[in-house]
């Protein structure tokens, strides 16, 4: 890439060194990020989830408080995402009884001059692997997978949505 040819990726310098992005000059606007994945476990498992008969308590309560936890900490452990005041965190978990599967869908919500997309990204991956520390322990082989930003709105670049 030449100096003078645009970077398309906004966390790079012209000389490709790391930056933090200049949001200074952008309009504060409200901003949501919709994010989604899931956590695949063995039927005996899942049955224990919905139960709500694990012996560490309530996974799901304490998945929901650790995805919110996370989603307002993502700047700490993302090192070039913004500290972003969120105005609200809200997450859902969907059970599948056909895969013993557990949907984690997180929507993040600001009004400030960036995205929450990476929010809701982490609240989604944290809020997963506390149902997975809560469980391994009668399940070391859940898997988690479809973690994906399903929608966001606001800012210059609009309204977007996964196909």
């Amino acid at each position: 890439m030449t100096a003078s040819s645009p970077n398309p990726l906004t966390h790079f310098d012209a000389d490709g060194q790391a930056h933090m992005v200049d949001v200074g000059g952008k309009s504060e606007t409200r901003r949501v990020a919709v994010a989604t994945g899931r956590i695949l476990m063995l039927p005996d498992t899942f049955a224990m989830v919905r139960s709500g008969s694990a012996k560490k308590g309530d996974v799901l309560g304490i998945a929901r408080i650790a995805a919110i936890q996370a989603s307002k900490r993502t700047s700490e452990l993302i090192p070039l995402c913004h500290p972003i005041p969120l105005t609200r965190v809200a997450v859902e978990f969907e059970l599948d009884d056909a895969e013993h599967a557990i949907r984690c869908t997180v929507t993040a919500e600001t009004v400030g001059r960036t995205g929450v997309e990476m929010e809701a990204l982490t609240a989604v991956n944290v809020g997963l692997l506390t149902i997975y520390d809560m469980c391994k322990a009668v399940d070391r082989g859940m898997r988690m997978d479809g973690i994906q930003l399903l929608e966001k709105l606001g800012g210059k670049s609009g309204h977007w949505t996964a196909a």
